[in-house]
């Protein structure tokens, strides 16, 4: 036996190796010491024929799933190697085999999967400067491919199915890909394949012969040369793990990131449309507001959804006009919910019954699923908008399976599939004729035990079973000198004798013959049923997509009469008008207060740029936050929380909200957040929707300044972008841009003073702050008074000294410059409104002004000159003091 487990874990040698002995898996050597290690179970040992004992330690098999799922979770392969016969009518060694191997992307048990996401595993081949994505999960069918060409592309794809693991070839390895951030950063699994997953040919033969396809056109993938390997690699490497046809994948999706909002990494996070950036949690996402599903099917689309905004206007209509027809119908909707309810997960139920590893209760499970489906297919077929119609077209009843399986299945069978009790009586002649044996044999033997009793006049004699003696009489010693000749003694106890008869033995071969033929006939019927299931995969995956479908509209309806949400119109013009717009998560957060609705005006010309100043605390993040969901929920069909809502549609949102080191990578503040912005910049275009907050503030004064400034240069400028933009920053000199940059309006959070004390209204007006109330902000955060006493006196002295209390004028005079106006010479400046300028007479620093060419500087050479200017007006005073 050892012996062959070492040959077996020789062929896996990159497994952990899970080797069935009776009612355990063991594991030995360093197998071994590893999963005692990482599962804290107990290390014992073997002796296997070497000079040491082996180390082992083993899993019961009725358990094995939570402890698979642990190991796979930290990122191990286990292979399964399974008793292929009965050890009872085994000869000599019994027979075993590896039955599949489960990684982090291809683990199918229930109890391992979380119901409400996806478990993807995903391909990917770097080729010809290209990537090809294929993404699959295993336990739904799910297959899908596409391809990227730049590394920020590839992780925009990676953080959008959030796969549990990747294989790639070893191109991809050498690329310059940041793996160690796919692995730590994002916790998935990368493994390099061997480069025969990767060859071009077996690629597209596997393709073609799992669909069932003579030319890959067939499937749509003309046009994705590197995609289809990615793809055949993925679909080999499923092969090879699961051992299995994969009958239950049917069908390969391909799809261009352009069908969809692009969608970044940071924009995700910023956003938290699906995990909050602290907690990772569910709670306080945009996914926790909008998720009021009933199945676990409907849970994942949604998600997909969030995930994926439309970007077509017709799309998007079809998905409101069926909200629309929901809300005004809620009655039948209320309905079809409370059918939706028993429903369970059919896609991961067909893909166990696929696998042949699905039990008798998961069949009963099925069966309860599908007695709701004619109800909600009667309901759906009431409705006239034009996505309901097809989701009642697509959903088949299945009334043919339910039948079956009715006919067929137990109502309360056992777990296990060997145990009988699975099949009703009246499905099979053959079983009901073995299960009256079995009934009947019962009552021969209450009829024997009778009869002896009279016949030998032992008053307590009984007729007892177990698995190593089989029948017996036992007597006990007070009545054993009545014992009759014909009782053949089997055992001695301390009070008792065990016996035979010949009867007893005819009895026990009928009852024992009769019980064992059930129990294999019954797993054989269980398995035909199986099969016959199985075999009908495309139906049933088309009708869980419908189901799917039908819940995320109910759920979106749901959401959208609960909340007060309304229809947002969807335009190609570029404008975007809300109106008493309301953040949908923190709304519904706040339990103490009303929040505080806002109004929304950006289009593409007038209104471009919104520059939002205010204190912090006041609301602007959740501001520019909210406008950006709300335009997000609007794409992907949803309604949004708002009295009136225009939206035109964005290709893609991005974000530059908050700020953190990236110490793990040794990126600072400041370098994130300007790896940030050039992404945006050279990705945005005249579609997109901008959120930026506080640009330039990782580094000091004049350079975030000049940088922020620059920044909505570029922006505005239509021959460069031109996007829709908010812009939130504590820079109060770039309110001065208003009127002297097309398109740039000033806005600003009211906030009403009360002596010392501020209070915040969280109503955005136009107009620019001329405070940042940041004393006022640190004292509601609760810093000591004497601090706060102490941070007056240094502001009041910092503003009657310090010159930069000049910089509107600086701003005013860049703002020209930018403009290219004639600006004044240093001669002509009124010296009093510059009063800077006072305790200088005709020196150097005059003269040096006066030569400056300002119609060839740019704003950014502007402030610098000024800067220099001024740091030598500081040095003079310090000396004349």
């Amino acid at each position: 036996m050892m012996q062959h487990y070492m040959e077996t874990k020789q062929e896996y040698p990159d497994c952990i190796l899970f080797y069935r002995l009776g009612d355990f898996y063991e594991m030995f050597f360093d197998d071994a010491l590893t999963v005692s290690k990482e599962l804290e179970i107990t290390l014992t040992g073997k002796d296997c024929g070497l000079k040491e004992r082996a180390p082992m330690c083993g899993v019961p098999f009725h358990a094995v799933d939570s402890y698979l799922y642990r190991l796979v979770q930290k990122g191990y392969k286990v292979a399964i190697a399974e008793q292929m016969e009965d050890p009872k009518l085994a000869k000599g060694l019994v027979k075993r085999e590896v039955i599949r191997v489960v990684t982090p992307g291809t683990i199918t048990s229930a109890q391992a999967l979380d119901e409400t996401k996806n478990n993807y595993l995903m391909g990917i081949v770097y080729l010809d400067g290209k990537y090809g994505v294929s993404t699959a999960d295993i336990s739904t069918g799910d297959f899908l491919v596409t391809e990227v060409e730049s590394d920020r592309e590839l992780f925009d794809e990676i953080n959008k199915f959030s796969p549990s693991e990747i294989i790639c070839n070893n191109a991809f390895y050498m690329s310059g890909v940041d793996l160690d951030e796919l692995k730590n950063r994002y916790h998935v699994a990368v493994s390099d394949l061997d480069s025969h997953f990767f060859g071009d040919e077996s690629c597209r033969k596997v393709l073609r012969e799992h669909f069932k396809v003579g030319a890959l056109s067939g499937l749509g993938l003309d046009d994705y040369a590197v995609g289809v390997i990615a793809a055949g690699a993925v679909m080999q490497y499923m092969y090879e793990t699961q051992k299995s046809t994969l009958e239950h994948i049917t069908s390969i999706t391909p799809y261009s990131t352009g069908q969809f909002m692009i969608i970044d990494t940071s924009t995700r996070r910023n956003l938290e449309l699906v995990e909050t950036m602290r907690e990772k949690q569910k709670r306080g996402t945009l996914l926790w507001v909008l998720d009021k599903t009933k199945t676990a099917m409907g849970a994942r689309l949604l998600r997909n959804y969030i995930e994926q905004p439309l970007i077509h206007k017709e799309q998007i209509i079809k998905r409101q006009n069926a909200v629309q027809e929901l809300n005004m119908n809620f009655i039948s909707r209320e309905e079809i919910c409370e059918y939706l309810n028993p429903i369970y997960d059919l896609e991961r139920l067909i893909g166990r019954i696929s696998y042949k590893t699905a039990n008798p209760r998961d069949l009963v499970a099925f069966k309860t699923s599908l007695e709701m489906l004619p109800y909600i297919k009667h309901i759906l077929e009431e409705f006239n908008s034009e996505l309901l119609k097809e989701l009642a077209e697509e959903l088949d009843p299945l009334q043919d399976l339910y039948q079956l399986i009715d006919r067929a299945i137990g109502d309360d069978p056992p777990i296990t599939v060997r145990e009988g009790g699975i099949i009703k009586d009246g499905y099979n002649e053959e079983a009901d004729r073995l299960r009256h044996a079995k009934t009947e044999g019962k009552d021969w033997l209450a009829e024997l035990e009778t009869r002896e009793k009279e016949k030998t006049g032992i008053k307590n004699l009984k007729i007892k079973f177990n698995k190593v003696f089989g029948y017996y009489f036992e007597v006990t010693n007070s009545f054993k000198d009545m014992v009759p000749s014909y009782f053949v003694r089997k055992q001695t106890l301390t009070n008792a004798e065990r016996f035979t008869t010949d009867e007893l033995k005819q009895l026990e071969d009928i009852i024992m013959g009769a019980e064992d033929k059930l129990v294999s006939l019954e797993y054989d019927l269980f398995c035909q049923v199986r099969d016959d299931i199985a075999a009908q995969v495309i139906r049933i995956q088309k009708t869980a997509k419908a189901i799917a479908g039908v819940d995320v509209f109910c759920s979106l309806s749901t959401v959208a009469t609960r909340r007060n949400y309304v229809k947002p119109v969807i335009n190609e013009k570029g404008v975007i008008q809300i109106k008493n717009g309301r953040h949908p998560v923190v709304e519904q957060m706040m339990r103490d207060d009303l929040f505080v609705a806002n109004d929304t005006f950006l289009d593409n010309g007038k209104n471009r740029l919104s520059i939002i100043t205010g204190p912090n605390m006041a609301g602007k993040s959740t501001y520019m936050r909210q406008v950006a969901l709300i335009v997000l929920m609007a794409q992907l069909g949803s309604f949004v929380p708002a009295q009136e809502a225009d939206i035109g549609i964005c290709d893609r949102i991005f974000t530059r909200v908050g700020a953190s080191d990236d110490l793990a990578s040794g990126q600072s503040t400041f370098m994130v957040e300007m790896t940030e912005v050039a992404n945006i910049l050279r990705n945005a275009t005249k579609n997109s929707l901008l959120v930026l907050d506080e640009i330039g503030r990782g580094t000091s004064t004049f350079d975030g300044l000049s940088i922020a400034w620059a920044v909505i240069e570029h922006i505005s400028n239509t021959k460069l972008l031109g996007a829709k933009t908010l812009f939130a920053t504590h820079y109060h000199e770039l309110t001065e841009l208003e009127g002297t940059i097309a398109g740039v309006k000033n806005y600003c959070i009211a906030v009403k003073e009360q002596g010392d004390d501020i209070v915040f209204l969280r109503k955005i007006v136009r107009g620019g702050a001329d405070k940042s109330y940041g004393i006022q902000v640190a004292k509601l955060a609760g810093v000591p008074d004497s601090v706060i006493a102490r941070a007056k006196e240094i502001a009041s002295e910092l503003t009657e000294n310090d010159i930069t209390a000049k910089t509107k004028e600086i701003a005013k005079i860049s703002a020209n410059i930018t403009q290219h106006k004639a600006v004044p010479k240093p001669d002509e400046v009124d010296m009093q409104q510059l009063s800077f300028f006072d305790t200088v007479k005709d020196d150097d620093i005059i003269r040096e002004l006066d030569g400056l060419e300002l119609s060839t500087m740019t704003p950014i050479d502007a402030l610098n000159t000024l800067y220099r200017l001024q740091t030598k007006l500081k040095n003079r005073w310090k000396e004349n003091l």
